[in-house]
């Protein structure tokens, strides 16, 4: 047996490691659509080792991903082997489980990269108790990247948290008259564009509504709205966010305000108000809340003090920053305010997880890392 579980066997084959590298291509076309689920890619192989079928998890409700790939396999996937980007569901949801489902497809052989940490090993296991040779690991660590949302957020019960920042080279948002637009160029933009197709929400604070009136929609390249929204989200204690804003009228995105205060004198427009209890443990709540809501990936695009209050309680998972080549100068508009770092010895680490150009601009992708430190 390997140290996880699973069955001991020879070294993968050059073909399995082409197929997992496929299912995880497919997994991440399901970015943005299945959530509360997964984002799951299949790729069935025939007895001699050939590509039989292959799918990916569509949406929520759908069929999975291995489902899809053993439909296009047909008869093809009897007594051949299945991979798959995430260990294969042995309960019964809204869909039947995929365990059965391989089972009765005559499948002999199932490599998956990633253990579900809602499963405890029980896809596993029920795959090896009727007789299936069950392997993992293969390509895990891309299999997670693929999926580094929804792990996450199964794990801490909160949506996986992205903060966005584009900023000037001297850390600004905004120069001192207040004029923000546009920091950084169209392919960044374009970019954010994407990432906010992929997520399932986008969040600002209440000062950035009062003080852009944002639309937070995703674009396509062309400029055209993408068919499916995320929804948006306003984190708004006090509740300021006006009625007249474009995020509480346009009706362009499901709106959900976050609020400590009863909402029943307050005219929202289209937006839904939340109820969050009052407390100090405001921002925690409130993510707590988007997960029961189904909300497993949530982008943060502003203000400043939003950004400060999530990096000062620990709940930014990875940082995406885009750079501009100017400068604002000292009284420019910080992008982060209201982080207290005493020392140096204090000061929050981040990993760096990739640096490229995009246009002018600089893309940088950092996650917190606990052991690093200044």
């Amino acid at each position: 047996m390997t140290p996880d579980g699973s069955e001991a066997g020879p070294a993968f084959s050059d073909g399995e490691r082409a197929a997992m590298r496929r299912a995880v291509t497919l997994a991440r076309r399901g970015l943005g659509t299945v959530a509360p689920n997964p984002v799951v890619g299949a790729v069935i192989l025939d007895p001699n080792g050939r590509t039989a079928g292959e799918g990916w998890h569509r949406k929520a409700g759908g069929p999975h991903a291995e489902v899809h790939a053993l439909r296009a396999a047909g008869s093809r996937a009897e007594g051949g082997t299945a991979l798959v980007t995430l260990e294969p569901c042995s309960r019964q949801g809204r869909t039947g489980p995929c365990t059965r489902a391989l089972l009765r497809a005559g499948i002999r052989r199932v490599i998956y990269a990633v253990s579900d940490p809602t499963l405890s090993g029980e896809g596993a296991s029920a795959l090896c108790r009727s007789g299936a040779e069950v392997r993992s690991g293969l390509l895990a660590e891309q299999a997670a990247e693929a999926n580094h949302a929804w792990l996450t957020a199964v794990v801490t019960r909160r949506p996986h948290v992205t903060l966005k920042l584009a900023t000037t080279l001297d850390g600004r948002i905004a120069a001192r008259d207040g004029s923000s637009r546009w920091i950084t160029g169209p392919p960044a933009r374009r970019d954010t564009h994407r990432l906010r197709a992929r997520v399932d929400a986008i969040a600002v604070g209440s000062s950035t509504v009062l003080a852009d009136d944002p639309a937070l929609t995703a674009r396509t390249a062309a400029g055209r709205p993408c068919a499916r929204q995320p929804v948006r989200v306003v984190f708004d204690r006090r509740l300021r966010t006006p009625a007249c804003s474009r995020l509480a009228s346009d009706g362009a995105a499901p709106t959900w305000i976050l609020t400590t205060r009863p909402a029943a004198d307050h005219a929202l427009g289209s937006a839904e108000p939340v109820t969050i209890g009052p407390g100090s443990r405001y921002l925690t709540e409130a993510l707590h809340t988007l997960y029961d809501r189904g909300i497993r990936s949530l982008l943060v695009e502003g203000g400043a003090t939003l950004a400060g209050a999530l990096l000062g309680e620990g709940l930014v998972d990875r940082v995406i920053w885009y750079s501009a080549p100017r400068l604002l100068g000292q009284d420019g508009a910080p992008a982060v305010r209201g982080l207290e770092v005493p020392s140096c010895a204090g000061t929050p680490g981040f990993r760096v997880l990739g640096v490229r150009r995009v246009g002018e601009d600089v893309r940088t992708v950092l996650e917190p890392d606990p052991v690093r430190r200044k």
